[in-house]
């Protein structure tokens, strides 16, 4: 009989321990990644890579917690633990957050494509092709039509250069009215009328969608990047970068392995990035010798809403320092001012 409840005991912790390993918590865990080097990604036209040494974009692990991974990220080091909330938007589904993170890749891109072929002297044009819908509202009538992923081209016959004109349009409506608007379902072009609600207690009239410009780039000679298994926007550097040194006859790199983080605006400022902690611990992990860090400016109303808030620069040098790197940590606030550092490599 003892033998009975000592096998009966176990089964049950066998099975305790592997649903834990199931039952989600409402927490994401992110830890550091890994590196990608850049030039199998960036292609040309007839501008193949020169460099004997490397640019990296850097990564960071993320996946939903369960009970075993939320305990363990409080004690191992460079384990961040964010709410749903931290991480999405409010009502925000996981299909409308992958979408949101895939479209910032692409601005990132584009804007990485610009910045890196008018500094090159070459030719590089954009065309605005409507509003893409990152996420949509619950509980007003355009749930029934819009979805993440959408491409809007028209409304009441009207296209826009941008979408604050789009937005423009809208806010010169009321409450209840209703706009036909064209769009893109994937390949299928459709048509629907939508009536306009409050989307906030103001009363402001709106679709009840977030939306960003849907920019096509058309560059010479073609520029492409691989971007598929990559989201969001901190690359934008790195790859502006990476084309920009396929213009170039010297080896940008001076043979070594660079990596670095940084969003990229089309007059090349380099913005702020998330977890820059466990990209620095990724990057010296990767065997890289010099990390790019935004040295973006903390303002006094940052300040005030987080006291700890400092750049991503000095948390850069702050990691780096404390997991023994001998990696060089370089600040930058512009596209130039990393390409500067480059061309004084010897």
């Amino acid at each position: 009989m003892r033998k009975e409840w000592k096998k009966i005991t176990a089964i049950v912790l066998l099975v305790i321990i592997i649903a834990g390993f199931f039952i989600p918590v409402p927490y994401y865990i992110s830890k550091p990644g890994g590196t990608e080097e850049l030039a199998p990604l960036v292609t040309v036209e007839n501008h193949p890579n020169n460099k004997e040494g490397s640019l990296s974009l850097v990564t960071i692990a993320m996946g939903k917690a369960n009970i075993y991974t939320y305990m363990a990220a409080k004690f191992l080091p460079y384990r961040e633990l964010e709410k749903d909330s931290e991480i999405k938007y409010e009502d925000e589904t996981d299909e409308e957050y992958n979408v949101r993170q895939m479209q910032l890749m692409n601005e990132s891109k584009n804007n990485a494509i610009q910045v890196a072929y008018k500094a090159a002297g070459q030719e590089v044009k954009v065309t605005y092709d409507g509003v893409y819908v990152l996420s949509v509202m619950e509980d007003v009538p355009a749930a029934k039509v819009l979805h993440a992923g959408d491409l809007i081209t028209e409304i009441d016959g009207h296209s826009f250069q941008s979408s604050q004109e789009f937005i423009d349009y809208i806010h010169s409506k009321k409450v209840g009215d209703t706009v036909k608007i064209k769009y893109k379902h994937g390949d299928k072009k459709e048509e629907a009328s939508i009536k306009l609600t409050a989307i906030d207690k103001k009363g402001t009239p709106g679709i009840g969608i977030t939306l960003v410009d849907d920019e096509k780039i058309t560059a010479v000679p073609e520029v492409k990047i691989d971007s598929e298994k990559i989201g969001g926007p901190s690359a934008g550097l790195m790859f502006s970068l990476e084309i920009y040194s396929r213009f170039q006859k010297d080896d940008l790199t001076d043979g070594k392995k660079i990596a670095g983080t940084g969003t990229i605006d089309t007059d090349g400022t380099v913005g702020r990035i998330g977890g820059i902690d466990q990209k620095v611990v990724a990057a010296d992990k990767s065997g890289a010798k010099i990390f790019f860090a935004p040295n973006d400016t903390i303002t006094k109303e940052m300040k005030e809403n987080d006291a700890t808030i400092e750049s991503n620069y000095d948390t850069a040098v702050k990691t780096a320092k404390d997991i023994d790197s001998k990696m060089k940590i370089v600040p930058v606030k512009t596209f130039q001012d990393a390409l500067d550092y480059l061309n004084k490599l010897p």
